[in-house]
């Protein structure tokens, strides 16, 4: 049923208090933005250089996927420097390999990574906010996503802080355009071949739907997916050993997320760097080694019965 538009916080007050929330008290703190030169970046951009002055550096990846990339960064840079933001732009030492956005995406967080550890910046900040929650929550429940997939995009996640979720697209272009801050539009926003795009797309009618307490939703799922992984890991102290080159379970009497977490963690000890199995991949696994059975999950070997004993897959022959 359709209602009024929900209340929207202000910015100043919301991003104060999440940051706090986030990282912590203390005047101390120094962040590095992460700038693209869209609306929503530069109104992060904009927000923390007025709230937390002189505690504030910049940075822009330019992938040099398309022809308006370096302009696009230059004008990050013009507005850094008239307001006396240190910025640097970054580019990608790797070319582009498999799919273009997981590259891309691999590529900006290590650059920033480094850029953040060389100018001892404590925290990195991007702009993702509440649509962005809600697009990330639909993609990953068409996908079949389980608990942590639906937990969406972390509010805190290493030392990257989105102090914005609780802010709406909307809000953040009326910021820029309210203060006349210069921002671009990256034209793969609105490229219906993406996901994303589509699914912005079909959202955009739809006023019953409020990303704010989709925000809400995913905080509350990241906060379940905290507890099963500290319960997961005192789990794994107790029942989980190596012996030799293979990993053994001791009790296989629990829940199936909790199995589904400990049997990753074996996978991850006989095979350490290989790609995560898929998630009906690892069910398939679970029910076989329940009944007793012998199945391959990825690269490794995985004995059911009363314990459960994975080693790595012998090569295939021929």
């Amino acid at each position: 049923m359709a209602g009024s538009e929900p209340e929207q916080p202000d910015l100043d007050a919301l991003l104060v208090r999440r940051v706090r929330d986030l990282a912590g008290p203390g005047g101390h703190w120094r962040f590095g933005i992460a700038v693209s030169g869209g609306p929503d970046s530069m109104a992060l951009l904009d927000l923390t250089a007025r709230l937390f002055p002189g505690r504030v550096e910049a940075a822009t990846v330019d992938h040099g996927l398309r022809d308006a990339s370096a302009a696009e960064a230059s004008m990050v840079a013009a507005w850094c420097d008239d307001h006396g933001v240190p910025h640097v732009i970054l580019h990608p030492g790797q070319p582009v390999a498999g799919n273009v956005q997981h590259w891309a995406r691999q590529q900006r967080y290590a650059l920033l990574d480094a850029w953040r550890t060389d100018r001892k910046l404590d925290w990195i900040f991007t702009a993702h906010h509440a649509d962005d929650q809600l697009e990330t929550m639909l993609m990953r429940l068409n996908r079949g996503a389980g608990v942590g997939g639906l937990a969406g995009v972390r509010a805190r996640q290493g030392q990257v802080l989105r102090p914005l979720l609780g802010a709406r697209r909307s809000q953040l272009l009326a910021h820029v355009q309210r203060r006349g801050v210069p921002f671009v539009n990256d034209p793969s926003n609105s490229d219906l071949r993406f996901d994303r795009a589509a699914i912005r797309q079909h959202l955009h009618d739809i006023g019953w739907l409020d990303p704010i307490a989709a925000t809400r939703s995913a905080g509350a799922l990241a906060e379940a997916v905290d507890a099963l992984d500290w319960m997961v890991g005192d789990l794994a102290a107790r029942y989980l050993r190596r012996q030799g080159e293979a990993w053994v379970l001791e009790r296989t009497d629990f829940p199936r997320e909790i199995l589904r977490r400990l049997l990753m963690q074996m996978i991850a000890g006989v095979a350490p760097g290989a790609s995560e199995p898929r998630g009906d991949a690892i069910d398939r696994a679970i029910v076989a080694a329940t009944e007793g059975r012998q199945v391959s999950v990825g690269p490794v070997l995985l004995k059911g019965g009363v314990q459960w004993t994975a080693w790595i897959a012998p090569p295939r022959r021929g």
